[in-house]
C-alpha cells in the first residue's frame, strides 16, 4: 500500500493512502535513510510504501525517491540534519522586519538551501500594519533586495488579510511550505487562507521581542475548501517555527552556486577554485566594492563557508 505523508508528531506519522484512507503509523527502528543522517527520516510530504497491521495501524517499510526537500543543520546534533519537508512546489519563507526581527542572515541560509534542493521560494514580508515609518523603509530596502537577486517578494498583514488573497493564486495546485521564525504569523496567514484550520496563535514575548511555538508538529493542510483532503486546491505545510537555519552537507565550494548574484559575478573570477575572501582578481570583491552585491548577502555567504566548522554553529543564523 502507498500513500502520502501528510503529518508528522514525531513518532507518530500520518499517512494518505492513495485509496483515501488516513492510516496512523511508525518506522522501524532499525529504519533509516539512505546516504542522509537525519532525526526525522519520514518527512512531511514524502510518499511511501505501508505494511499494514492487524490493528489498523501500520509500519512505513520505503520512502520513495524524493524530487527535493528542505533540510537543516540539526541543533542538538550537529552531525545530522532535519527534514523539514519534502517534495514540495513552493516554499513560503514569512519573515517580520520587527515583532520579532528577522535576521537577513536566516533569510540568506533559508534561501541558499532552498537553491540547493531546487525548491522555488517567495519572501512574505508580514506584519506591515506593525511597522512604524523607520520599519517600512527598512522593508522596502529590502524588497528591493531580494527582488533585485530575483526573488518575488510580498508585503502583507495576515492580521488584517490586507496582501493575503494576493498569495492565494500562487497556491493554487500545488504543495507549498511555510516556514519561518516562531512568531512571524504563519498560524494567523493559515488561518486566514484556510478558516477551518483553526490553528492556535500566541503573542510574542514582549522581554526578549521573540516568537512562542504554537505549532509543534508539521502537518499537511488541504486548501479544498470542503471538509476533509483532497488536495484538488493544494497544500499548505505547516511546520513549527525555526530558531536557527543551520545549513547541511554543502562543501565551501558550493556555496558560491545558491547566491544567484555572487554566482553571476564569480565566474569573471581570475582563479577557478577562487573562495571570494583574498584573492587578487576576484570580481565578486570588486562587486562587492562596487556595491553590486550586498554586505548583508556577502556576510551570510562567509557565515556559510564558516559551517564546516561546527563550533562556529549558532542558533542565531
Amino acid at each position: 500500500m502507498k500513500g502520502l505523508v501528510i503529518k508528522n508528531t514525531g513518532s507518530w506519522y500520518t499517512v494518505l493512502t492513495d485509496d483515501g484512507q488516513l492510516v496512523e503509523s511508525k518506522i522501524k527502528g532499525n529504519f533509516r535513510l539512505k546516504g542522509i543522517r537525519s532525526t526525522n527520516p519520514v518527512a512531511v510530504g514524502d510518499r511511501v510504501q505501508l505494511v499494514l497491521n492487524p490493528e489498523g495501524t501500520a509500519f512505513i517499510s520505503e520512502i520513495e525517491d524524493r524530487r527535493n526537500y528542505i533540510i537543516r543543520k540539526s541543533i542538538n546534533l550537529s552531525k545530522q540534519s532535519h527534514i523539514i519537508a519534502a517534495n514540495v512546489d513552493l516554499a513560503l519563507l514569512v519573515v517580520t522586519v520587527n515583532y520579532p526581527q528577522t535576521s537577513t542572515t536566516f533569510i540568506d541560509r533559508f534561501l541558499a538551501s532552498a537553491e540547493a534542493y531546487c525548491v522555488p521560494v517567495v519572501l512574505v514580508f508580514n506584519k506591515t500594519d506593525l511597522l512604524n515609518e523607520e520599519e517600512r523603509r527598512y522593508q522596502k530596502m529590502l524588497v528591493t533586495l531580494y527582488e533585485t537577486i530575483g526573488y518575488d517578494c510580498r508585503q502583507i498583514s495576515a492580521e488584517t488579510g490586507d496582501g493575503v488573497e494576493d498569495l492565494r493564486p500562487l497556491l493554487e495546485g500545488k504543495i507549498t511550505l511555510l516556514s519561518g521564525n516562531s512568531g512571524v504569523g504563519k498560524s494567523t496567514l493559515i488561518n486566514h487562507l484556510v478558516p477551518g484550520a483553526c490553528l492556535r496563535t500566541a503573542e510574542i514575548s514582549d522581554a526578549h521581542n521573540t516568537g512562542q511555538h504554537t505549532t509543534t508538529f508539521s502537518e499537511m493542510i488541504s486548501l479544498s475548501e470542503t471538509s476533509g483532503i483532497s488536495g484538488e486546491s493544494g497544500y499548505l505545510i505547516d511546520t513549527p517555527g525555526i530558531k536557527g537555519f543551520g545549513t547541511f552537507d554543502m562543501e565551501p565550494e558550493e556555496i558560491t552556486s545558491y547566491f544567484k548574484e555572487i554566482f553571476r559575478f564569480a565566474k569573471d573570477c581570475r582563479f577557478s577554485n577562487c573562495t571570494h575572501t583574498h584573492e587578487p582578481g576576484c570580481a565578486v570583491l570588486q562587486a562587492l566594492e562596487d556595491h553590486y552585491i550586498a554586505q548583508s548577502r556577502y556576510q551570510s555567504y562567509l557565515s556559510m563557508l564558516n559551517d564546516k566548522d561546527d563550533s562556529k554553529y549558532r542558533e542565531a543564523y
